[in-house]
């Protein structure tokens, strides 16, 4: 069901993820943390956070590189999370068609999932689908805009053709959505360096396979791990 609602949202919103031959810049994470640690910056992390939580639609690509790639340095940053009510949630993801009678409690759940963790991009996907359904259009539109906003982060943050040049994501959830979104299916999963590579069905696509920086990620399971 997620990469049909994936594809519904490209589609019914228009929305244009920025392809990689408009280029990319990989992550400075030390630039990054000193600027979201700074009071006096404009990308200082709490108030960026503030404004994401209150939906902020003048959010620039910017900030919200620096609010979803400066999460790794926020005390509840976790590369192994999972939404509170996942089971709950699942529930309701799996049936192949939504009652109007379960509109509101998937709001509560996904809006819940979303206190807790602002960049869980399936619940945003799936909430902005909701609301679409229950006909608060504007309310979808804002849900989807953190969502492809997101996505364009992570899209802009490598090529994906080597390690050295990897999307950068918070958790392995995230490498698979990118992947529904386009339609593609990941045949074998390997931990290369610093990197998760997803492999491909040779001859299917351009490419073999795909790299996922996930050396934060990697930071964090050591510092759990201590």
């Amino acid at each position: 069901m997620l990469k049909q609602l994936l594809l519904i949202f490209v589609f019914c919103f228009g929305i244009q993820l920025n392809a990689q031959d408009t280029g990319f810049t990989k992550p400075d994470y030390k630039a990054i943390e000193k600027e979201i640690s700074d009071k006096n910056s404009k990308f200082y992390y709490p108030k960026l956070m503030e404004r994401l939580v209150k939906n902020d639609t003048l959010l620039n690509p910017e900030e919200y590189r620096h609010l979803y790639l400066g999460y790794v340095f926020q005390p509840k940053y976790n590369a192994f999370w999972t939404a509170p009510d996942d089971e709950k949630l699942r529930t309701y993801y799996n049936k192949e068609k939504l009652e109007t009678s379960d509109y509101d409690e998937i709001i509560k759940l996904a809006n819940n999932s979303l206190t807790d963790f602002p960049f869980d991009l399936r619940q945003l996907n799936y909430l902005a689908y909701v609301y679409h359904l229950k006909g608060d259009e504007a309310a979808a539109k804002t849900t989807y805009f953190k969502f492809h906003s997101i996505m364009n982060v992570i899209l802009s943050s490598g090529d994906g053709k080597n390690c050295e040049t990897g999307f950068h994501v918070l958790m392995v959830d995230h490498e698979y959505i990118l992947l529904n979104l386009f339609e593609i299916e990941s045949k074998g999963q390997s931990l290369v360096g610093d990197c998760d590579y997803l492999s491909f069905e040779k001859g299917v696509y351009k490419v073999d396979g795909i790299y996922f920086n996930i050396e934060k990620m990697l930071e964090n399971e050591r510092k759990v791990l201590r």
